[in-house]
């Protein structure tokens, strides 16, 4: 399908955290919060998505914002199949629609902090909503932090500053930034850039507004997230429907 894969010495990655060696040394997660994190849901079928493909990109890059690209699979019809789409990133974007109230799906569409939804390639309304969350009570209140001692990933985060009642710990995993030459469909001809695909998602366990350290396998974020993983501390509504999130941290793979 013409992708070259950008693996940023992958290799050395798997190697050491599969071998037991102090992987902590290699990858964690930044000091600090996030300024907020952007779910963007996004197709290589979908005509409009390149501007918000972009846009995400320069939000991973920028190192402030937990940057995540879900790609979807129901434009695949269209001529092209997205090399990145999945179901399951699918059904995700339908749990947030019901959370939200809405009656259908569209892309390029960017959730922030799991509270607002707006047209992805919009970078005007996604920045300004980083922005106007930042520091508030829609911003991220709660610390969270990813590390890696010898061949286990551990997760950890601070209290919150209220009641939790129902939240769980995402571990989301993504590709690294990866070319794709699109060779049908409304796209076609275009050679475009992705920045953290995700790959896989799942739940780490509740979390009930405690200190917390929950470890993982190394080698399942080496296997699973080539790019690296980020954590969401996400709070669930009713039906167990994504809402907000609370607190969120990221690692990618090193360079060189």
């Amino acid at each position: 399908m013409g992708l070259t894969f950008l693996r940023l010495a992958t290799a050395a990655l798997i190697l050491g955290l599969s071998s037991g060696a102090p992987a902590g040394e290699l990858v964690k997660s930044p000091a600090g919060r996030p300024k907020a994190v952007v779910e963007m849901f996004t197709s290589q079928g979908c005509g409009f998505c390149p501007p918000a493909d972009a846009l995400l990109g320069d939000l991973a890059r920028s190192g402030e914002v937990v940057a995540l690209a879900y790609h979807v699979d129901y434009w695949d019809y269209l001529g092209w199949r997205d090399t990145m789409a999945s179901a399951d990133n699918t059904a995700r974007q339908q749990e947030y629609s019901r959370a939200f109230g809405s009656r259908s799906v569209y892309t390029p569409q960017a959730v922030v902090n799991g509270r607002q939804q707006m047209n992805g390639a919009k970078r005007g309304k996604v920045e300004g909503a980083i922005a106007r969350m930042a520091g508030t009570k829609d911003g991220l209140s709660v610390d969270v932090s990813i590390s890696y001692e010898g061949g286990t990933m551990v997760i950890e985060t601070g209290a919150a500053d209220r009641p939790v009642r129902n939240a769980q710990l995402m571990v989301v995993y993504f590709e690294p930034a990866t070319q794709v030459r699109i060779e049908r469909g409304k796209n076609q001809g275009r050679e475009l850039t992705y920045w953290n695909a995700v790959s896989g998602f799942h739940s780490a366990g509740m979390w009930h507004g405690r200190e917390t350290r929950v470890e993982l396998p190394g080698n399942e974020v080496a296997r699973k997230g080539t790019g690296g993983c980020a954590v969401l501390l996400q709070e669930m509504g009713d039906d167990d429907l994504p809402g907000a999130i609370l607190g969120a941290a990221v690692v990618t793979r090193p360079p060189g």
